[in-house]
C-alpha cells in the first residue's frame, strides 16, 4: 500500500506544476503567440530528457512519437495556452478536472482497465467540486476559452492511455523524450507560417518560459507518464484534480481572485474525490471495514437470545 500512495504523489507533480503554470502563461508568456509557446515548451523540454535518456526511438517508435507527440504535446500544448490567455487561472485550471472520467472511458477499451466503483465515486464526487467552482465564482468565463480546454482535455486524455498501451520495454524517460521532441518539431513550421518569428522575451518571459518548460513540462510529464505504468488511469486521472486547486489557489494568492463560500465546499468534494479514488484508500477501507458474522459450521447448535436449545 505504501508503494501505491507513493507513486499516487509522484502522479500529483504534474497537475500541481500544470495548475501552476496557467498562471505563469497568462502573466509572463505574450498573448498572441500560443503556437511559438508552444514549441518552446515542447522542444527545449525533449532535447534536455533526450540528452538524459541517450536513446533514440527505433522501429514502430518513430511513427508512434509522431502520434504521440500530436495529441499530447503539440495539440494539447497549443489548446492549454489559449485557454490560459483566455480564461482566469482558476476557471482554466478547473475545466480540465473531467478528465478522469475520460480517461476512465478511454482506458476501458484500450486497457482492458474497467473503471472501478471507487474511481468512478471519488471523479462524481471531484466533478461536483469542480462544477460548484467553476458555475458560482465572481469572474466571466469566455465560452472559447472553456471549449479550448475541454478540446485539450480530450486529446490528452486519448494520447495518455495510448502512451501507456504502447509502453513496451522502453523507458518513460525516453518515451516522454520522443514525445516532447516530435512534438515541438511538428509546431515548428506552423508557428513560423501562421505567427511569423518568434516573440522576443524579456528577462520575466524567460523565467517564466523556464518554468513551463522544465518544471511544468520536463518533470511533470515524465513524473505522469511513470504513474500511469504503475496505477490504473482512473486513479492517476482523479490526482489530476489537484490542476483545479493549484489554479485556484493560485488565482487567490496572486491574481486577486475571491473564493465564495460554494466554492471552498467545491475544494474540499475535489480533496475528498481524488483521495476516496485511490487504490491504497480502497484497501485501507477494506481492511478497516468490520467482519461480517463468520459461516456456522454443519451441525452446529443454534443459539438464540435468552435461551440455549440442545441438538
Amino acid at each position: 500500500m505504501e508503494n501505491t500512495w507513493r507513486w499516487s504523489l509522484v502522479a500529483a507533480v504534474a497537475p500541481v506544476a500544470w495548475g501552476a503554470a496557467y498562471y505563469v502563461t497568462r502573466h509572463t508568456l505574450p498573448a498572441d503567440a500560443p503556437l511559438w509557446g508552444s514549441v518552446l515548451r515542447a522542444l527545449p523540454a525533449g532535447l534536455v530528457l533526450l540528452a538524459l535518456a541517450r536513446r533514440a526511438p527505433s522501429g514502430r517508435w518513430w511513427w508512434r512519437a509522431l502520434v504521440l507527440g500530436a495529441l499530447n504535446m503539440s495539440g494539447f500544448f497549443v489548446l492549454v495556452y489559449l485557454a490560459a490567455q483566455l480564461l482566469p487561472t482558476s476557471v482554466a485550471a478547473t475545466v480540465m478536472a473531467v478528465s478522469p472520467f475520460t480517461l476512465m472511458l478511454v482506458a476501458w477499451p484500450l486497457l482492458g482497465q474497467r473503471p472501478r466503483a471507487a474511481s468512478l465515486v471519488g471523479a462524481a464526487v471531484g466533478l461536483v467540486g469542480v462544477v460548484a467552482m467553476l458555475v458560482t465564482g465572481s469572474v466571466e468565463v469566455d465560452p472559447a476559452g472553456v471549449a479550448a480546454s475541454v478540446a485539450a482535455m480530450l486529446l490528452s486524455s486519448v494520447g495518455f492511455v495510448l502512451a501507456t498501451r504502447w509502453k513496451d520495454d522502453v523507458d518513460v524517460l525516453a518515451s516522454t523524450a520522443w514525445q516532447l521532441v516530435a512534438g515541438g518539431l511538428l509546431l515548428v513550421p506552423v508557428a513560423a507560417l501562421v505567427e511569423g518569428a518568434p516573440p522576443a522575451l524579456d528577462g520575466r518571459g524567460w523565467l517564466g518560459a523556464a518554468y513551463v518548460t522544465l518544471v511544468a513540462t520536463a518533470l511533470a510529464f515524465v513524473a505522469w507518464f511513470a504513474a500511469l505504468r504503475h496505477l490504473p488511469a482512473g486513479a492517476v486521472g482523479l490526482v489530476g484534480l489537484l490542476n483545479p486547486l493549484t489554479g485556484v489557489a493560485l488565482g487567490l494568492l496572486l491574481a486577486g481572485e475571491h473564493l465564495t463560500a460554494t466554492q471552498g465546499a467545491g475544494v474540499a468534494l475535489v480533496v475528498v474525490g481524488v483521495l476516496a479514488g485511490q487504490p491504497a484508500a480502497a484497501r485501507l477501507l477494506h481492511r478497516r471495514a468490520p467482519a461480517g458474522p463468520s459461516p456456522a459450521p454443519a451441525g452446529a447448535t443454534r443459539v438464540s437470545a435468552g435461551s440455549v436449545r440442545p441438538g
